[in-house]
């Protein structure tokens, strides 16, 4: 089953922490940004499948944000937003967004709502070429949930997988050890985050020549380095 990665924009840190909450139970890859500008850049950097998006925040409200992504994408869109009158509405589903859910709001449906979406703007994902992501050498079939770097095709257990693609879809961000075991392990992982430690040494053994595209960065964590 393919993790889908979502990047939730909202300048609110508890509501941010909320959406990533029960998405991260449902096993998708969530991304946060605190307003507009810092979620443009972060579609600079990293593949992204979905967007939940808050509309009043500083320097870039949402409708501006949006209006700046349909330039050049179609990822899909969610409106999160208290402004629950029909006129916004209105708005932003004709600026291009694909939902619009108004605050408070319930979090399953929310999940719902996004899976729905995910299904009609990638359908079942079958084709064998939309199951392949790559990142500078790697080629990782998320249908197997294998990998191939060069000529190696090395076996990966599922933890290793996951976190490995995830350092890759934010290649150049580093991640400390705690922010790994939420987004791979999940926020209820009680185990030490020495087992992040573990994971990276195992994957850069099966790596072998490959094994610096994982880099660590002393004193604050790990990065997936697709120029190496």
């Amino acid at each position: 089953m393919k993790k889908w990665n979502v990047l939730i924009v909202d300048d609110e840190p508890e509501m941010r922490q909320l959406i990533k909450l029960y998405l991260n139970r449902d096993q998708y890859f969530c991304l946060d940004a605190e307003n507009g500008l810092a979620a443009l850049d972060q579609l600079k950097k990293t593949h992204v499948d979905i967007m939940v998006v808050d509309i009043m925040m500083p320097f870039m409200d949402g409708y501006q944000l949006l209006k700046e992504v349909r330039e050049t994408s179609q990822v899909p869109f969610i409106f999160l937003s208290a402004k629950g009158d029909d006129l916004d509405k209105v708005k932003g589903l004709r600026l291009g967004s694909d939902d619009y859910m108004v605050k408070p709001f319930n979090a399953e449906e929310l999940v719902a709502r996004i899976e729905t979406i995910l299904r009609r703007s990638y359908g079942t994902q079958s084709s064998q070429h939309s199951m392949i992501e790559r990142y500078g050498p790697v080629s990782f079939n998320l249908a197997s949930r294998t990998i191939s770097v060069g000529e190696l095709s090395p076996r990966l257990t599922l933890k290793e997988y996951e976190l490995f693609l995830f350092l890759a879809r934010n290649q150049g961000r580093v991640y400390k050890r705690d922010q790994l075991l939420d987004q791979v392990w999940g926020s209820d992982y009680e185990g030490s985050d020495r087992t992040v430690d573990t994971h990276i040494k195992t994957l850069r053994l099966k790596l072998k020549n490959h094994g610096p595209l994982i880099e660590t960065v002393w004193g604050l964590g790990y990065k997936f380095e697709g120029s190496v």
